[in-house]
């Protein structure tokens, strides 16, 4: 019997599908779709209509995850319209980046491939991971193409190549990607300055330690390539980030909280993926996975702990306006519970969870006929503007994806306990398609639970 009073997490993600399904837009070369098609509806306008952050890429992405988990051919058939037209236009796209460029083109066109067999999308993402690598530039210090080390730069290529490597099974996408990660771990810190055009709402000198833009995502990009290579100057650059995010972060009892920039915003602290704990409990995650250190762990329980204790979802602290995206919101948020569960098998993990799929399940707009939309004030300076998207980082697609991930997380837990208990299963875990620079399990099986016993 389901414990969701009205929707759960899979019909809500199907009623997203819907809204997103009506701003589809079909030419020559393939499908792509509408920031938001409501009828004077209005969008964030937060990347281009080829990205995995706002646009067509990250669409992709939610439509394989509901064909996944819904055994609907028909979301099969809208992401394979969309990756066509990625495989036909990707070469427009001067932007490298993963979330704004074409490694995270690269990145759909290698998960759509993967999971339909297409060959011209297969292709399609062979010659975009081979023009990366043909795109490297030599710096004084290094390769790479940004020159920014950041996860938004250098790093969330990094990631793409190791992720094409292994999916497309080419060796020298890792090579180019570990010579990249060379340059970056010689910085005395992996941190990141803004500057001129990069972020017009903070000043020009402040540093930030958060995860898309800032040291923690750096210092996670080093553990990981650490983890694929076993060299020890990764892990020596990662400790560096980490300890610079420890230094800086603000800790209570077992709560960590950590500022969005320095020094003008120590005393703001977000908890979303992009600057805030949830970010930051990624890349400590990711540490203790490639080295098994208890004291990471313990950094990702004192900021999980802070997210649960900010009195969340009923009230708002100041790093979490109404704001329900993956980026900054309460997806963003959904993601790492899910997943810290699928890696510890934590029930409190999983209730606090099921808590966050409520509230944005209680906050959609829209109806039967028209499906799922989320309207929410996207810039924090601007609370005023209140806008809906269907892209993976800033709207609907990515909500979807979160509430698809919980719930395949749900089934396979309850399936994983149900074989150790002498039950029959009702159908085997599924592969979730994470993104690179998240560390969590992509079977979300906890191994406690496997093993029949308590986490």
């Amino acid at each position: 019997m389901s414990t969701w009073p009205c929707e759960t997490p899979t019909t809500a993600a199907v009623m997203a599908a819907r809204w997103v399904r009506s701003a589809a837009v079909d030419d020559a070369l393939g499908r792509h779709w509408l920031a938001n098609p409501d009828p004077r509806g209005r969008s964030a306008g937060a990347g281009n209509a080829s990205s995995v952050y706002a646009g067509a890429a990250g669409v992709v992405l939610f439509f394989l995850e509901a064909a996944a988990a819904t055994g609907d051919q028909t979301y099969q058939d809208d992401a394979l319209a969309g990756a066509r037209r990625l495989a036909a236009t990707w070469r427009e796209q001067r932007d490298p980046t993963f979330y704004h460029g074409r490694a995270g083109m690269l990145f759909a066109m290698a998960e759509t491939g993967w999971a339909t067999g297409d060959e011209e999308v297969h292709e399609a993402a062979r010659a975009a991971a081979d023009g990366l690598v043909r795109d490297v530039r030599r710096f004084d210090d290094g390769v790479g193409w940004t020159g920014d080390p950041a996860l938004r730069g250098d790093g969330g290529i990094v990631l793409a190549l190791l992720h094409a490597s292994g999916l497309l099974g080419v060796s020298a996408y890792e090579e180019v990607a570990v010579e990249a990660g060379g340059r970056i771990a010689a910085l005395a810190v992996p941190g990141h300055r803004f500057g001129g055009k990069a972020c017009p709402d903070l000043p020009v000198d402040a540093v930030t330690p958060g995860f898309l833009s800032g040291t923690a995502g750096t210092a996670f990009l080093l553990a990981r390539l650490h983890g694929v290579t076993r060299d020890a100057r990764f892990l020596a650059a990662a400790r560096r980030g980490a300890d610079f995010v420890r230094t800086v972060s603000v800790v209570t009892d077992r709560c960590a909280r950590v500022p969005h920039h320095l020094p003008q915003g120590r005393r703001l602290h977000y908890l979303g993926f992009c600057s805030g704990a949830a970010g930051v409990a990624r890349m400590f995650h990711e540490l203790h996975r490639v080295t098994g250190d208890p004291g990471d762990l313990d950094w990702v329980e004192r900021l999980a702990h802070g997210i649960v204790q900010s009195g969340l979802p009923e009230h708002a602290p100041p790093g979490h306006w109404d704001v329900a995206c993956l980026c900054c919101g309460t997806a963003g948020l959904l993601e790492l519970f899910t997943g810290l569960y699928a890696a510890t098998g934590r029930e409190p993990y999983l209730a606090f969870a099921r808590t966050l799929a409520a509230d944005l399940i209680g906050r959609a707009a829209g109806d039967e006929e028209d499906g799922f939309r989320w309207y929410q004030a996207y810039r924090r300076l601007r609370p005023e503007e209140f806008t809906a998207d269907t892209g993976y980082m800033v709207g609907a697609a990515g909500i979807g994806t979160a509430l698809l991930h919980l719930a395949a997380t749900e089934d396979a837990a309850r399936d994983a306990a149900s074989a150790a208990a002498g039950g029959v299963a009702q159908g085997g875990p599924r592969r979730l398609i994470l993104l690179p620079d998240n560390p969590f399990p992509a079977i979300p099986v906890p191994a406690a639970v496997l093993r029949g016993g308590d986490a």
